[in-house]
């Protein structure tokens, strides 16, 4: 067994939330532990609809504050992030006997000055036989709104929040899964076990429970009780061939109350979703439910003048929300809010142990800074006030409009590689794309090539920086080459990695 060191934080979770408050707590001076029992953002945080917004549909629930608090963070991450993060317009046509067209536009009006957008542009009404998007829509569809929110590589903000808590002194561990941590005194004493069987123990001055859906059964690990629950709601997504060539994406009302998205994704596809669905822990692993895939599939339909069917479906997946358990009926409805609570045992001067309950992509910086100014005043290396909005994130230290300039900065670099390959890396590494591809004159001096300029270089760079183990962390988490690389070119890098990981 290995005994490790002291540290200021422990953070139990390596989802969005717990890599969010690693690096925050890192940045102000605490030493920082992350433990995570899989791959960064192997669940619920690389499972979302891949959108930073402000969540138009929770006004409906009279939601205001949660709403007021995503749309300020959608501009500060996009500022932070401006190579995983960029605007998006959504075009929502209008659905006669769903919601009035007033109502849609009383909430984009309200949508538009709630969180103080800046530099996104405004919602205006559209004429569907106009506007681009209108072409791939059903003709009885005639009138509606476009309106501004933004997408974000979901996946790699986990990865790059734990980049920088990394580069600023924490100590990230994945494939250590804890067994059981304990209270003695003034610190916590922690057991974990890594991937290779051997038993670790680490010792801290606190412990924050960021387990996402497993946020209750990590606190079954302790002895301390659960103060509350969760309720775990499913959402699942369905990718199809592209079924359009513009850039607009589109929000959709269905005729039972619900709504969701169908997104431009990777060049050549159509992210679709999401569901809604309570969802029982005991299913394991996660998947859409062939009910969910043919739901989703129905309601494209509905808009689409081209069919979307099950044979369509080229990927599909699914993640579990773990929302505060409000009471709503409808899983639609339960809140997507977060609560943070803190307990220092029977006496109140124990050890303090954070935990954090629900909340959503959109507001985990938010959410981060709070867990952190509340563990504040307990753990004395916490100091300095909030910095992480102003900070770029590995990569992103470029302006929002500056995208395309460095765009044609890489390809006058690299002439070689394929104008989709450019794009694909300076949205995935931004101003990092240069230090992983060096000074190099050719493809092939980047090393084993499996695919789709998939270079050696560049998962060399993901294996030794960004905690990648297998072909799956690169395939589906730090890229989305899953969707085009063959089984041969699969296995040669699933072979790559047994050759480093042996």
């Amino acid at each position: 067994m290995t005994e490790g060191l002291m540290v200021d934080v422990a953070v139990i979770g390596g989802g969005i939330n717990g890599t969010g408050i690693a690096r925050d707590a890192a940045g102000r001076g605490a030493s920082v532990l992350l433990l995570e029992r899989g791959d960064l953002a192997q669940g619920t945080s690389s499972a979302s609809t891949k959108l930073i917004h402000g969540g138009l549909r929770y006004l409906e629930h009279y939601e205001f504050g949660l709403v007021r608090e995503a749309l300020t963070e959608r501009e500060t991450l996009w500022g932070i992030a401006p190579h995983i993060i960029w605007p998006l317009r959504f075009v929502l046509p209008h659905v006669p006997g769903i919601r009035p067209r007033w109502m849609l536009r009383a909430g984009l009006f309200l949508y538009d000055h709630l969180g103080g957008r800046k530099r996104l542009p405004a919602t205006k009404s559209i004429l569907l036989a106009q506007h681009p998007a209108g072409a791939a829509l059903q003709p009885s569809m005639t009138r509606g709104f476009e309106y501004s929110d933004c997408w974000v590589d979901d996946a790699r903000l986990v990865v790059l929040n734990a980049r920088d808590a990394a580069n600023r002194g924490a100590d990230v561990r994945t494939r250590m899964t804890v067994t059981g941590f304990e209270r003695v005194g003034d610190h916590w004493r922690i057991s974990a076990t890594a991937a290779d069987g051997g038993e670790h123990r680490f010792t801290a001055r606190s412990v924050v429970n960021a387990g996402g859906p497993q946020v209750v059964a990590v606190q079954a690990l302790s002895p301390e009780k659960p103060d509350r629950t969760v309720r775990l709601v499913r959402g699942s997504h369905i990718v199809v061939p592209r079924l359009f060539d513009h850039p607009y994406a589109y929000f959709f009302q269905l005729g039972d109350g619900r709504i969701f998205f169908a997104i431009p994704y990777e060049r050549d596809f159509t992210l679709i979703g999401t569901t809604d669905a309570d969802h029982d822990p005991a299913v394991d692993p996660m998947c859409a439910s062939t009910a969910e895939i043919a739901y989703l599939c129905k309601g494209a339909s509905e808009f689409f003048r081209v069919p979307v069917t099950s044979e369509s479906v080229v990927w599909s997946y699914a993640g579990v929300r773990p929302l505060v358990d409000d009471g709503k009926g409808r899983p639609e409805a339960a809140s997507r809010g977060y609560q943070l609570h803190i307990d220092r045992g029977d006496d109140g001067k124990g050890a303090p142990l954070l935990t954090v309950y629900g909340g959503k992509i959109t507001t985990y910086r938010h959410l981060a800074m709070s867990a952190v100014e509340t563990l504040q005043p307990l753990i004395p290396a916490l100091s300095g006030g909030d910095w992480t909005g102003t900070a770029a994130l590995p990569g992103g230290d470029f302006a929002v409009d500056g995208v395309a300039p460095l765009m044609a900065a890489m390809t006058a670099r690299y002439p070689f590689l394929a104008p989709a390959t450019v794009d694909r890396m300076v949205r995935a590494y931004g101003t990092d794309m240069g230090a992983i591809l060096g000074d190099v004159a050719s493809l092939d001096a980047l090393g084993q090539h499996f695919g789709h300029e998939l270079t050696e270089a560049e998962v060399r760079h993901l294996w030794l920086n960004e905690w990648a183990r297998s072909a799956e962390d690169v395939l589906w988490r730090r890229t989305k080459l899953g969707l085009k690389l063959d089984a041969t070119q699969t296995a040669a890098l699933a072979a790559w990695f047994a050759g480093r990981n042996s």
